[in-house]
């Protein structure tokens, strides 16, 4: 099982990563496990400048508007 955090205030871009993550793992048979970080604290110490932020197994992938759907499959998939 995966572990994907989405870092964020909680906005619709956040919710909307969310959901594509979701989607994704669904779509490739992947389990996950998705986690929704919103105090800002947390997220600046994860290295999140601008949201959302997508962590897969501890390791940052991503930060800044939607993830491109390719990129978040192979996140995913590996």
């Amino acid at each position: 099982m995966k572990t994907v955090k989405v870092y964020g205030p909680g906005c619709k871009r956040c919710d909307a990563t969310e959901a594509m993550i979701r989607d994704a793992a669904a779509r490739l048979g992947v389990d996950v496990a998705v986690e929704k970080v919103t105090d800002a604290k947390s997220i600046a110490m994860a290295g999140v400048i601008s949201t959302p932020g997508i962590a897969v197994d501890g390791r940052l992938v991503h930060a800044g508007g939607l993830p491109d759907a390719a990129k978040l499959d192979g996140w995913l998939a590996a």
